[in-house]
């Protein structure tokens, strides 16, 4: 889901490091930023980002809906805020090496992003300029400190650890959620598949040698069509591996 450009960046990037907007005149506000992110966030873990609206944020803080504009210009600010809130989530600290650090650090972004899947969905475009989102870039950077490469390369590194967690979380996601719907497991969509597919002249195996042997000895090791966890390890490693050849670690 793109949230699209935010009308006023100097607003958004104001509520993200809690700078106050104008003063206001009238009783003193009800609720805060921080209760209406929060019932995003709420919202957003419950039912995902799509039930996340004005409205729905209203009902849930008890106040009309257009009393939130005066805590949040609009969604997509407010979706900004929610993924900086959740950046928040990352611990600080790093294990000691720069192989552990980085390892640390995709981790902790794989379990995030399952406790929080919506965050996949949340397409800004560019970076949020928040204060957790920061803290998140300051961690990713200090893991490699030892490393000795130069800066474009240390953002290349960690776009790519960062690209590598994110595509692999989302097939996990998106597997657990095909799962719920269809009432299958992958081993019992396959099994209902294969016949259908062994009926079919023009898909016999034979005539896809390796998608068939490679398929099927994945799938058995698998126990199901895919693992995205194991396909996320797999490639963190290669990717650490290829880093120790770049810095000749």
């Amino acid at each position: 889901m793109d949230t699209g450009e935010p009308g006023d960046p100097r607003r958004t990037i104001e509520l993200l490091w809690g700078v106050p907007g104008p003063p206001r005149r009238g009783p003193k506000p009800k609720l805060s930023v921080e209760h209406v992110v929060r019932a995003g966030i709420r919202i957003a873990d419950a039912d995902g980002l799509d039930a996340v609206t004005m409205r729905r944020i209203a009902d849930e803080l008890g106040v009309a809906t257009m009393s939130l504009y005066t805590y949040v210009p609009g969604r997509e600010e407010l979706l900004e805020l929610m993924l900086d809130h959740a950046h928040g989530e990352l611990p600080g600290e790093l294990p000691e090496g720069w192989r552990a650090g980085l390892a640390a650090v995709a981790e902790d972004l794989w379990r995030l992003y399952h406790r929080h899947p919506w965050l996949l969905e949340i397409r800004v475009g560019r970076p949020t300029l928040g204060p957790h989102t920061f803290a998140k870039y300051e961690r990713e950077l200090a893991a490699m400190d030892e490393l000795g490469l130069d800066d474009v390369q240390l953002d290349a590194i960690v776009s790519l650890v960062n690209g590598l967690v994110a595509g692999a979380a989302r097939g996990s996601v998106d597997a657990s959620r095909a799962a719920r719907r269809s009432g299958m497991t992958d081993l019992v969509w396959w099994n209902r598949s294969a016949p259908v597919l062994a009926g079919i002249p023009a898909a016999d195996p034979v005539h896809f040698p390796r998608a068939s042997r490679v398929g099927t000895t994945a799938g058995q090791t698998y126990g199901g069509s895919s693992d995205p966890e194991h396909h996320f390890r797999f490639g963190l490693d290669r990717i650490l591996d290829g880093i120790a050849q770049l810095a000749g670690a």
